[in-house]
């Protein structure tokens, strides 16, 4: 009684051999692209508008580690308590698929770009009032700019912004 099971198991199994995976089964959605290196970094860094080509990519990395337990910031990373990053400037307020944005963000009717996250990141409750965010804010000018500096080379934004 086993070993026809066995056979038939076998047999089962073994009809799958060498046909093509379904689209997507076990793959990511998009293919990784490979992280930028330093000097990559730095020569992204030199084609932002001011002033966030003189940002500070170590500062704006240290004082984003604030934003890290509820953002991603890698391409096809997944939201968190707030939404995944990449890609977020040139994309409407409101706009990431899947993400459940407060009404206030919903209704915003604006597309974020450098100035827009400095501003918001100063303090995002008096930014745009009805937010669900509970960021106190980045008070410090410098700091700001470093983090909007740093999200404009990792989230994709230079990428995007090349022929």
């Amino acid at each position: 009684m086993i070993r026809p099971l066995l056979s038939l198991l076998a047999v089962f199994m073994l009809t799958g051999c060498g046909q093509a995976a379904e689209p997507g089964a076990g793959e990511p959605a998009t293919p990784a692209r490979p992280a930028p290196t330093a000097s990559e970094k730095a020569a992204l860094l030199a084609t932002l508008p001011a002033p966030y080509d003189q940002g500070d990519l170590d500062n704006g990395r240290r004082v984003f580690a604030r934003c890290r337990s509820c953002h991603t910031i890698t391409e096809g990373g997944p939201n968190m308590t707030g939404p995944n990053l990449y890609g977020v400037f040139g994309r409407e307020a409101g706009g990431l698929p899947g993400f459940n944005y407060s009404t206030a963000v919903k209704e915003a009717a604006f597309v974020w770009d450098g100035e827009r996250l400095d501003h918001w990141l100063e303090n995002p409750r008096t930014f745009l009032r009805g937010t669900k965010m509970s960021f106190a804010g980045i008070p410090d000018a410098t700091d700001r700019r470093d983090v909007v500096a740093f999200l404009k080379v990792e989230t994709g934004y230079a990428s995007r912004a090349q022929p």
